[in-house]
C-alpha cells in the first residue's frame, strides 16, 4: 500500500474525529436548554478534549482541540463569551501540557490517572486565575468545587483505564 495513502487516511480519520467532537461540544448548550439542566457544570468541553486525547493520541491534535473547542462553540452557539473562551483555551492548553509532561514519567495506570488529575487541577488553577484577572466576576466559582473535583476524579480514572487498554 502506498505510504502517502496511509498518511492521508490517518489524517482524514483525525479530521473526522475532531469534527465529531466539535459538533458534540456545540450541541451541549442546546441539550442543556432542552433538558433544563445545566450540563456545563459537568465540564463537557474538558470531557470532549479528553475523548480527543484518547481517540487520536497526538499531543498536537490535543492542543488544536484545546483552542478549537471553546472558540468554535463561542462562534457557533454564543457560549462561552469571548473572554471566557480565552480563559478556557488557557485551561485546556495547560491540561494538555501538564498531562503530557507527567505521563512521560510514568506509564502505569495509576501514573496516567494521577497525571491527568494533576493536569485537570492545574488547568483549573490557570482558568480561575485568568477569570479573576480578565473577567473580575462577582462570583469567581459558579459551579460547586466538589462537583468539579468529582468530575475530575471520575474523568481521570476513566482516562487511566481507557489509556491502559490502548
Amino acid at each position: 500500500m502506498n505510504a502517502t495513502f496511509v498518511k492521508w487516511g490517518a489524517l482524514w480519520r483525525v479530521v473526522a474525529i475532531d469534527a465529531l467532537l466539535l459538533m458534540v461540544a456545540c450541541l451541549v448548550p442546546t441539550l442543556s436548554h432542552l433538558l433544563a439542566w445545566p450540563l456545563y457544570q459537568l465540564n463537557p468541553m474538558m470531557l470532549v478534549l479528553l475523548a480527543g486525547m484518547l481517540l487520536v493520541g497526538d499531543r498536537r491534535n490535543a492542543y488544536l482541540l484545546a483552542v478549537l473547542l471553546p472558540v468554535v462553540s463561542m462562534l457557533a452557539v454564543g457560549m462561552p463569551t469571548p473572554l471566557k473562551a480565552l480563559c478556557m483555551v488557557a485551561e485546556y492548553a495547560t491540561l494538555v501540557f501538564v498531562c503530557g509532561r507527567l505521563q512521560a514519567w510514568n506509564g502505569s495506570w495509576l501514573g496516567r490517572t494521577g497525571a491527568l488529575l494533576v493536569a485537570v487541577l492545574a488547568g483549573k488553577v490557570v482558568y480561575y486565575m485568568l477569570k479573576a484577572l480578565v473577567l473580575a466576576p462577582a462570583v469567581l466559582v459558579g459551579t460547586s468545587v466538589w462537583l468539579q473535583l468529582g468530575v475530575a476524579v471520575v474523568a481521570a480514572v476513566v482516562y487511566g483505564v481507557l489509556k491502559a487498554k490502548n
